[in-house]
């Protein structure tokens, strides 16, 4: 299968191209600038093209059977105005310009659009599935324009799955990459009050998940991609000490996240219950379902995703 793929070089990104490559697929990663091959991965070609414009990079979606949307400007840091602007321009701008290039296509063709888990907006202990209702906040209403700008793809017969995603784990980026050197200089511990939930997800376990989407064509419409075990930050606290060997007790106050981070505090403090209702409904079967294992899997002493 060709797959066409934005945000291909990112933490996400990067892992997902190479183990579609791995199972035999064709990939064509969108790139600002121009990349060379790489010999490791001969499948995955490169395309100079900016997603939030129009351009020539259009006309090379309709050839490709699989699109996979994961363009975006990071949400992990100090929210100003302008960097909202570029968050929401980011995600709404790519994804109606993918649509527009599936719109001059002539066959049936799989779009797969990321949202994130943020749609739900702060809901302390309700338990979230594809069926409950979006928040009010900031990365709410984003998701909610963001999916919205996907779904119009459905009216050009293209089947729609619109990913929301938990917090992937991987060792080289993602939140890991930010926890995990703080922990390693003994500076790890719980954030805020420790007991707003955590919902993530394996990096090997999303990309799993990708290809049984691909494979089940049943589904459509959100899809959470959330492990089946989400924890409390302070049980993360926990798990990711004992895999480190490192003490786990020092606390982010919540007043401090707030003078650094500034709105997105809230986000980082409150956190999502999400559970992956249609995934599990449709037989997809976890490898890392509880977060012990998965930290073990990815920080361990035999360590291997």
């Amino acid at each position: 299968m060709k797959v066409f793929v934005t945000g291909g070089r990112g933490f996400v990104g990067t892992f997902l191209t190479r183990e579609l490559a791995r199972h035999g697929h064709e990939v064509t990663i969108l790139s600002r600038r121009e990349m060379p091959p790489d010999p490791a991965y001969p499948a995955i070609n490169f395309l100079a093209g900016d997603p939030t414009r129009e351009g020539p990079w259009m006309s090379v979606v309709p050839d490709h059977d699989w699109i996979i949307n994961l363009a975006g400007a990071s949400v992990f840091t100090r929210w100003s105005p302008a960097h909202k602007g570029e968050i929401y321009d980011s995600r709404i701008l790519t994804t109606r310009n993918l649509v527009a290039a599936l719109a001059s296509g002539d066959r049936r063709q799989f779009f797969c659009s990321t949202s994130a888990i943020g749609y739900y907006g702060p809901r302390g202990e309700e338990d979230l599935t594809e069926e409950s209702p979006p928040g009010n906040d900031f990365l709410a209403r984003l998701a909610q324009d963001w999916e919205a700008e996907a779904l119009k793809a459905r009216d050009l017969g293209v089947r729609v799955a619109v990913t929301r995603f938990g917090l992937v784990l991987g060792p080289d980026g993602g939140v890991l990459g930010q926890m995990v050197p703080l922990f390693k200089r003994f500076l790890g511990g719980p954030v805020g009050p420790g007991t707003q939930w955590f919902s993530w997800i394996h990096r090997l376990d999303q990309a799993r998940a990708f290809l049984f989407l691909k494979d089940n064509p049943e589904i459509q419409g959100p899809v959470n991609f959330t492990a089946p075990q989400p924890v409390r930050n302070r049980e993360l606290a926990r798990a990711l000490g004992r895999v480190l060997g490192r003490p786990s007790f020092l606390p982010a106050p919540a007043f401090m996240l707030r003078l650094l981070l500034g709105e997105f505090a809230e986000v980082v403090l409150t956190g999502q219950k999400v559970l992956p209702q249609k995934l599990q409904a449709a037989g997809f079967s976890f490898d890392f379902p509880g977060l012990d294992g998965a930290l073990e899997n990815l920080l361990g002493e035999g360590k291997k995703a």
